[in-house]
């Protein structure tokens, strides 16, 4: 009888957590889609109902995610990346830049998955730290800024995670805007710039780039870096 009380109980815990990350997964689709079009945020709109924000944050502070599983960490972990930046910046909105926040990347705590973390940490030691082969993640976690790819009207999830990197990169490398070609001459996002080791651990940074470009890059092409637009993502 003991037994079969426990295995009931280890079974509710599962069952609860699996629903959990499943009802997260789809709130979280639901406001994305609501508040972003076009790679850009919402952020008046949300500011003034901000009860799906608060609501999805609180419960991605009690989800449990396991790197056994490594999809649903994933997602989970780009999801609240994503939400924790629109919550700092709709503390302060209106705003021009996130980097006009003090502390915005790597002061500020958000506690997700039962820590306590900042934006910079989540991204170097949740996400990259444990994944150090995806790059992809640089295409998906989105800082705010225009520089950076832009957010997705959808939540990421785990069934679709793979396609949806997959995308992000292929959007992001073959965008003449973020990857500037003239001839011999490439000028790099300063994400490329600023985490060179992702992006070089099997050949060079046009190595990379051309794994998901449609018109290669030369091989021998001088590579400089184009200064990272911080303003904000936000609609007018």
């Amino acid at each position: 009888m003991k037994k079969i009380t426990i295995l009931i109980f280890l079974l509710s815990i599962q069952f609860g957590f699996s629903q959990s990350t499943a009802d997260f997964f789809a709130k979280a689709d639901s406001f994305f889609k609501t508040h972003v079009t076009n790679g850009r945020v919402n952020y008046k709109n949300i500011k003034k109902d901000p009860a799906l924000l608060n609501e999805l944050l609180d419960m991605a502070s009690g989800i449990s995610v396991s790197k056994s599983k490594p999809k649903t960490y994933q997602a989970f972990y780009i999801n609240a990346y994503n939400l924790a930046v629109i919550k700092g910046i709709v503390a302060k909105y209106p705003v021009k830049s996130p980097t006009s926040i003090r502390g915005f990347f790597d002061k500020t705590t958000y506690t997700l998955g039962g820590k306590k973390t900042t934006l910079n940490d989540l991204e170097n030691k949740i996400l990259r730290k444990n994944f150090p082969n995806e790059a992809r993640f640089h295409f998906v976690l989105v800082c705010a800024g225009l520089g950076c790819p832009p957010i997705i009207s959808s939540a990421y999830k785990p069934s679709s995670l793979e396609s949806q990197l997959q995308r992000q990169a292929v959007k992001a490398l073959n965008n003449p805007s973020f990857i500037k070609v003239k001839g011999k001459k490439v000028q790099l996002s300063q994400i490329f710039e600023w985490y060179k080791g992702d992006f070089t651990r099997n050949g060079s940074e046009i190595d990379y780039v051309n794994k998901f470009r449609k018109e290669k890059i030369p091989s021998d092409a001088k590579i400089s870096y184009y200064p990272y637009n911080w303003s904000l993502n936000h609609i007018k």
